[in-house]
């Protein structure tokens, strides 16, 4: 298949760039308000609320420079991301491309990775809103709850694509409307200007008075990148689910542009509020979690049930597009012969069901090892997935490197969405990504993560290259 027959068949049959139904067997059942609050939620994940108060104990006030650079990346990564999927909507994202680009090893390796790594994000979250959902209801069991939340998402994703985006459209709004309260009220306080607050309102004092900006050191900084890095992956979902979407280049081209904003307000500005209302060391933060003491210096009654209902909708939110982005990934996989056949059928609804149930399977499977095998079987799929999202987004620099040229060639007119500054701040990008994983083999907090990580992505790689040297010999040879 030519690169241009790629490039038209992930898009608009028709070749129009602007709009499009996808031509896969997929239904455009996304409307454009799926797709917006699916690109908002996508940058909260249940891990901001969680652990962002582990990363101010250990850099301080200086963890907002560890967010703000996370943040540069991921916001590099989603332009280089959008500038493909502007030009070529697909389900199958990133692993599509770099099928295209890089060839078909690094198209089926970075797929199958990736979907490695949500099905396994799948058990962690459906346990995390189990441990909730037993402690209000302490009658039913932590492993049974952990499997209704993931059969009820499951006949969820089953039922149509506007199911999914339906479940998630509210669910991220719980998420974007607590976040802006908070970040709102949060302020008024800091400021003493909320009426009733119990907080004193220091204004910035906070930032400074407990050791200065950077109380624990300038090494704290790249400490704190790798306690907060995971906490942003999801970013790129949008991207694969707006080839189900009324018009994808559009959907594409609004989420790259407005993700700025999202990261500076729900990551930045909600940690701000936290640092401005307590001081970093404030035992409460590690205790109670940040947000959870931030409420609480406020004087808000019940902050500890109010976050867990917050953290709750976060969980279900990344389950459910856990699931959805592991099946789409699947999917497209199936289309281009790297899984099963059945993976790439979709039923009259244009659901990949095969895709849907193969991947909760191995969730449920997950789940299971979880609680039978946690410090063993579990412990090793938690840290061989851990470091996934920097390769990913490793993989995705080296596509566009490569994609550009393509793009330029063959379909110049699709270039609605470009890099700032190609090809340099792509390989600036990819130079921090791979500082990180270095960074990672000499810490040890990290190191297990990142060696196994990486003995995980070898194998999947050396599989994907045999089959590629394969293909190409059986095309030889026939």
């Amino acid at each position: 298949m030519s690169s241009t027959t790629t490039l038209q068949k992930a898009g608009d049959p028709s070749g129009n760039p602007g709009e499009g139904l996808p031509s896969d067997g997929l239904k455009a059942g996304l409307k454009n308000r799926h797709l917006s609050m699916i690109a908002i939620g996508g940058v909260i994940g249940a891990g901001l609320f969680v652990g962002s108060g582990g990363g101010i104990a250990k850099a301080g006030p200086a963890i907002l420079i560890s967010y703000a650079l996370v943040g540069a990346m991921v916001v590099f990564v989603m332009r280089m991301l959008g500038e493909m999927a502007a030009a070529s909507p697909n389900s199958g994202s990133f692993s599509a491309y770099a099928d295209r680009a890089l060839g078909r090893w690094a198209g089926f390796s970075i797929g199958w990775l990736y979907w490695f790594f949500w099905v396994v994000v799948l058990a962690v979250e459906a346990t995390a809103g189990a441990a909730i959902l037993e402690n209000w209801i302490p009658a039913v069991p932590q492993w049974a709850w952990a499997l209704i939340v993931m059969a009820v998402l499951t006949v969820t994703n089953l039922g149509s694509v506007a199911s999914y985006g339906e479940f998630e459209f509210w669910f991220a709004g719980i998420k974007v409307v607590a976040i802006g309260a908070f970040v709102v009220i949060g302020m008024l306080a800091v400021f003493g200007v909320l009426p009733g607050s119990d907080n004193p309102g220091a204004g910035f004092a906070h930032l400074t008075d407990a050791g200065g900006f950077f109380p624990n050191g300038y090494g704290a900084v790249l400490t704190g990148v790798l306690m907060v890095v995971f906490s942003f992956m999801g970013s790129e979902i949008v991207t694969l689910a707006a080839g189900e979407s009324e018009n994808p280049r559009k959907a594409v081209t609004q989420a790259t542009n407005s993700v700025i904003w999202r990261i500076g307000v729900f990551y930045l500005g909600s940690i701000f509020v936290v640092l401005t209302l307590l001081p970093w060391n404030d035992k409460s933060i590690t205790e109670k979690g940040s947000y959870v003491a931030a409420l609480d210096s406020i004087g808000i009654a019940n902050a500890g049930t109010i976050m867990e209902v917050i953290v709750l909708t976060a969980v279900l939110s990344c389950l459910n597009s856990g699931l959805y982005t592991a099946s789409r990934m699947a999917f497209s996989l199936g289309e281009r012969g790297d899984a099963p056949k059945a993976f790439a059928k979709v039923n009259a609804k244009g659901v990949p069901v095969a895709a849907i149930l193969g991947s909760t399977v191995f969730g449920f499977v997950a789940v299971y090892f979880n609680y039978a095998f946690k410090d063993t079987v579990f412990n090793f799929l938690l840290n061989s997935s851990g470091a996934i999202a920097l390769f990913v987004w490793l993989v995705i620099c080296f596509t566009q490197l490569k994609m550009r040229g393509i793009l330029v060639r063959e379909a110049p007119e699709k270039l609605t969405v470009k890099m700032w500054l190609f090809p340099w701040l792509t390989w600036a990008t990819a130079a921090l990504i791979v500082f990180v994983i270095g960074y990672m083999f000499v810490d040890d907090a990290n190191r297990e993560v990142v060696t196994l990580s990486t003995l995980v992505a070898g194998l999947v790689v050396a599989v994907g290259v045999v089959l590629d040297f394969r293909r190409k010999r059986a095309a030889v040879q026939g």
